[in-house]
This record gives structure tokens, C-alpha cells and sequence, in this order.
């Protein structure tokens, strides 16, 4: 399950669920990962992206971009792509944490290292889901978008990445091309 999150394009904001926070992290520009990192994780440690640690971020970003298309287009998913997930997938992810006890143990601040295992995991699933057959990972309908996003309608018969951006203007465009053929 994802968040979500706002993108801007071509100057117009709009909201985006990839339906996975795995998705959700590839999405935007690469310059917005560290903000969408630290939005999402609200106990990312203050200091927590150094470069070393961005460059780790966008290594696996990239990784899960490519992995997600290549299943939405149902090819072979490249092996260097599945190294770089399993090797982030590996290390300690985020803890859950529940709210109201006495303790702190776990409370305080996650490193990048945590969420970018917690990332990989989410991928990891995902992508294990779709090899058994799930095909829930798809493109964007719209010819003029491909944004990747898994579909998490009960009926599996999501088509666009947003109905706010692509679906409405499917709709749009149905409804001038049924109005011009009316005329």
C-alpha cells in the first residue's frame, strides 16, 4: 500500500498513487527523492541523506524504475537490477513501531540505510507477486504518459495513472470525438 504523492507537470499539480511505496519513490524527478524520502519517513534521521547515502538512494530508485517497466511490459527482468535490489533488500529495514508505550526502544531515528531496505523489500514483494502471475504492475494508458503504477482495484482494471491528469483527459477527448460525430 502507498501514500502517494503530489507531482507537478507541465506546470499543473496533481495526485499520483503508484499503489506500492516502492512506485511511489520512483516517481518525479530524481531531485525530489531526498524531500519524498524524508516526507514519507517522518523518523529519517536529520542528517540521514549525506551524498554517499543519495547516491545509494537514486542507485536503487533507478534499479526499481527499470524493474517496474520491464515487468509492466512483461520482459525478463536484467540481472544487474535484481543484484542491486537483493543487496539493498539484505541489510535491517525500518522497524514497526506502535505508539503508547513506556519504552523508546525503536522510536527514535531510522538511517537511510533502514529505508532504503524497507524500499527494496516493498519492491521485492511486489515484483514476487508479479512473477506469480499477479500482472498487477501497468503503464498509464494514456499515449502520452507510460507512468508505471500497481493496480490495486478490486476488479484489476485500472488505466490510468491518475484520473485527475491522464483519465480526465481520456474523457475529454471521448466526449469532443462523440459530440463532433453527433454534429
Amino acid at each position: 500500500m502507498s501514500a502517494g504523492r503530489w507531482i507537478i507537470t507541465d506546470g499543473a499539480r496533481w495526485f499520483f498513487d503508484a499503489g506500492a511505496d516502492c512506485l511511489d519513490f520512483t516517481s518525479g524527478p530524481d531531485s525530489e527523492a531526498p524531500h519524498w524520502l524524508r516526507e514519507r519517513f517522518d523518523r529519517l534521521a536529520a542528517d540521514g541523506i549525506d551524498e554517499r547515502g543519495l547516491v545509494d538512494a537514486l542507485t536503487l530508485r533507478a534499479a526499481i524504475t527499470r524493474m517496474a517497466a520491464a515487468s509492466a511490459d512483461r520482459l525478463e527482468l536484467a540481472p544487474d537490477d535484481v543484484d542491486t535490489l537483493n543487496l539493498f533488500a539484505a541489510t535491517p529495514d525500518v522497524p514497526p513501531v506502535l505508539a503508547g508505550g513506556h519504552r523508546q526502544a525503536g522510536a527514535g531515528g531510522i538511517h537511510l540505510g533502514q529505508v532504503l531496505s524497507t524500499l527494496a523489500r516493498d519492491a521485492v514483494a511486489l515484483l514476487a507477486a508479479e512473477a506469480d502471475g499477479a500482472a498487477r504492475i501497468r503503464r498509464c494508458a494514456a499515449s502520452d504518459c507510460g507512468i508505471v503504477f500497481h493496480d490495486e482495484s478490486r476488479t484489476g482494471t485500472r488505466r490510468w495513472c491518475s484520473m485527475q491528469r491522464c483519465g480526465n483527459r481520456a474523457k475529454v477527448r471521448a466526449f469532443r470525438e462523440r459530440a463532433l460525430a453527433a454534429s
